[in-house]
């Protein structure tokens, strides 16, 4: 029996997905990448962006190794053409056609290895605008719900499930990280399969609107900050907390720090919303008594200006 092909046929954003150290990723829909609202802006930022679009939706796409003999062809046929109006013309028509045409034409065909590391980059990028879409959060959500990437190796997170992130959304900077929603803290991965994964593919936004879409992230957080006091999240060794002043002290405690008394959640409503008003009226009382010591200073001035005045009409 023979095979049907289109069981046997696989997809590039398929084996995109399932290569070696491609965890991370989720497939993107066809809908969404032909949609070109989504791809707003992409195609300044990958080159040969039309042949990787092509590539990621599966058309075939022309290559230069597919042409290599396209720009003498083509030469000779203008050669021809242009052969009744003299030798002249026709060697200045060759060397134009040369010069300015079909190097040209030759440049824009990219080689097959230009065009799959561009086609990784526009999916990357168009990867990172859909998983904060709400079938890639779905999608994403999943990924995290298996713990498929990886957990939080501090020992008061409990097993916290991690969230890729990005430092930066544009891409070439920094590679992908990790984000503990329950600790605030960001980890490398933990094999070095994923330290060559461009950290915009998944961008800054994706992780905190995870959190916000699906609040059981947040009472599983929340769980574990009560069932630990927050003064216990802290390197310790053989048991023993380290010194905050040492070298290599904790630095980003205040990144785990929640309001306990009342009196610290009122502080923290009132940062939350803006500055109390006893705080303005003493602001601007403050102000007014700087404006008033600045007048005196300049009237200060403006009389040893006039004694100065004074004295040198003495003298003379």
């Amino acid at each position: 029996m023979s095979s049907d092909p289109e069981e046997d046929y696989v997809s590039w954003i398929q084996t995109f997905c399932e290569s070696f150290g491609h965890d991370y990723f989720v497939p993107v829909s066809q809908d969404f990448i032909e949609d070109d609202f989504n791809l707003t802006g992409l195609s300044s930022q990958v080159p040969y962006y039309r042949e990787a679009l092509y590539t990621i939706l599966d058309y075939e796409v022309e290559t230069s190794e597919d042409q290599p003999n396209s720009v003498s062809g083509a030469v000779n046929s203008v050669a021809t053409t242009t052969a009744t109006t003299g030798a002249a013309s026709t060697s200045a028509t060759t060397a134009n056609a040369t010069s300015n045409g079909f190097n040209d034409n030759s440049r824009e065909l990219p080689n097959k290895v230009l065009l799959a590391r561009s086609a990784e980059l526009l999916y990357g990028l168009i990867h990172s605008r859909y998983i904060i879409s709400k079938p890639g959060l779905t999608a994403m959500a999943t990924k995290f719900e298996r713990n498929e990437f990886g957990s939080c190796p501090r020992y008061y997170c409990d097993g916290m499930h991690l969230i890729p992130v990005g430092a930066t959304d544009i891409p070439g900077h920094e590679t992908v990280r990790l984000y503990c929603p329950c600790c605030n803290d960001i980890y490398l991965p933990s094999s070095s399969r994923y330290l060559n994964i461009d950290g915009a593919f998944f961008g800054t936004t994706f992780p905190g609107l995870l959190v916000k879409m699906f609040p059981e992230i947040e009472n599983q957080c929340r769980i574990r900050t009560q069932r630990f006091n927050s003064q216990d999240f802290g390197i310790k060794l053989f048991g023993f907390k380290i010194n905050e002043l040492s070298s290599s002290g904790p630095r980003m405690k205040w990144l785990r720090l929640y309001p306990s008394t009342e009196a610290e959640k009122e502080e923290y409503e009132n940062c939350e919303l803006g500055l109390p008003d006893e705080f303005e009226d003493l602001t601007g009382s403050e102000s007014d008594m700087e404006v008033g010591e600045e007048e005196e200073e300049e009237e200060e001035e403006e009389e040893e200006g006039e004694d100065d005045d004074r004295t040198m009409a003495s003298e003379n």
